[in-house]
């Protein structure tokens, strides 16, 4: 080969970091990726797919074929905007190094898993030749958004050709606030809906002639957010469900509003599933709709509409020996700890890949993902890129 290698996960980091791909934009970063991953042989695909109401996302997929079992490592190039960039001490896409660290958006969500797994797969080649084995590298701009054009179908455009996989590694930043902390074996589920409460406008003088939704979407609330929906399980933390906004888009202060809009999310173990926490919440809400003691002279149940939002992301739980046992080992060898196995946190597209074969996610410190001045230390990438490379020297031995 006489390319250079990309065998230095900072070098990797900063050229990606400097593609403004920011959701659904390629932004050259898939580019850059794919420049990265010739020398060493992958050959690559560049899906686009399209769905009705949602922006054409270009995605990624490389396969460095051998002989063995086959090892997916999955990601997304896309980041999430910068918000306020006068705010930011470094330019968002400047990649530039200060006091051991690199500052730009997606340095650790997640360019940087993807630029120490480059790395690791690049060190492999050069020290031991090709993975006895397959090695394919999934990766969408789509994670950040919709999750719609990405990963689901990327794995279904995958499958379809014939590919199959034997583990993954999703590169998420995991660990809480060192590396080795934490590898996700599993994850709970997702689930998101409005309410609306009709009522009728009047002036707030003259209450009689009006009909509040506001008490309406008051009591609905008070029965969802109680009583606790479990206690937890062996693998997961307590079922949560927050109520992320209440919202009449009322201006005056004399005026009762026509409607009420309360927005939730819930986060799921697995003591259920999509269906049944969708039967307790309606559940819940119809109890206390028809139990309702509204003002006299009023409708005694409570009008409402239930409607949920986008797909539910499933609970699911990862119970591969061999990937776990291989990635702790790797973590522990390098870093000297014993990750935790934990399923917290929120979704992410290993909801996707469990569809196809067992998947946990390990990478970077995730303490400045979304915000201003995101940065990694330099020292981190070579410990990840450090522990990935002894995973794969372990797993295609």
């Amino acid at each position: 080969m006489t390319d250079k290698l990309p065998t230095d996960p900072a070098e990797n980091l900063a050229t990606l970091i400097r593609c403004p791909s920011v959701t659904p934009a390629e932004g050259g970063a898939l580019s850059a990726l794919e420049a990265m991953l010739k020398p060493l042989g992958f050959g690559t695909d560049r899906p686009v797919f399209t769905d009705d109401g949602t922006p054409d996302v270009e995605n990624l997929y490389a396969r460095l074929s051998g002989n063995g079992p086959h090892l997916m490592f999955a990601g997304h190039t896309d980041v999430v905007p910068v918000g306020d960039e006068a705010a930011w001490t470094h330019p968002p896409f400047g990649a530039e190094i200060a006091g051991g660290f690199m500052f730009g958006r997606g340095a650790v969500d997640m360019k940087g898993g993807i630029a120490c797994f480059v790395a690791a797969v690049a060190r492999h080649v050069e020290t031991h030749g090709a993975p006895k084995g397959s090695v394919s590298l999934l990766i969408t701009g789509d994670e950040e958004g919709p999750s719609i054009n990405g990963t689901v179908k990327l794995l279904d455009w995958a499958a379809s050709r014939g590919e199959t996989w034997d583990a993954a590694i999703v590169g998420e930043p995991t660990n809480p606030d060192q590396l080795g902390d934490m590898i996700k074996i599993g994850r709970r589920g997702a689930l998101s809906g409005d309410i609306v409460v009709h009522g009728r406008q009047g002036h707030a003088a003259y209450p009689h002639l009006a009909d509040n939704p506001v008490r309406g979407i008051v009591t609905l609330v008070d029965a969802l957010l109680s009583p606790a929906f479990d206690e937890g399980t062996k693998n997961f933390q307590p079922t949560n469900l927050e109520v992320t906004t209440i919202d009449v888009g009322n201006t005056a202060t004399n005026v009762i509003p026509a409607k009420a809009r309360a927005s939730f999310n819930i986060r799921f173990n697995d003591t259920w599933n999509a269906e049944t926490v969708q039967a307790e919440i309606h559940n819940r809400l119809d109890k206390a709709a028809s139990r309702s003691k509204l003002r006299p002279g009023r409708k005694e149940k409570i009008e409402f509409e239930l409607t949920w939002r986008d797909r539910p992301s499933p609970v699911f739980l990862t119970h591969d020996d061999r990937l776990i046992e291989g990635l702790s080992a790797s973590v522990e060898a390098v870093t000297g700890r014993r990750p935790a196995l934990s399923t917290s946190g929120g979704t992410s597209d290993a909801r996707f890949i469990k569809d196809y074969c067992p998947v946990v996610e390990f990478g970077l410190v995730g303490q400045t993902m979304h915000m201003v001045d995101e940065r990694v230390a330099l020292s981190d990438l070579e410990t990840l890129t450090r522990i990935y490379q002894r995973f794969l020297e372990d797993w295609f031995a």
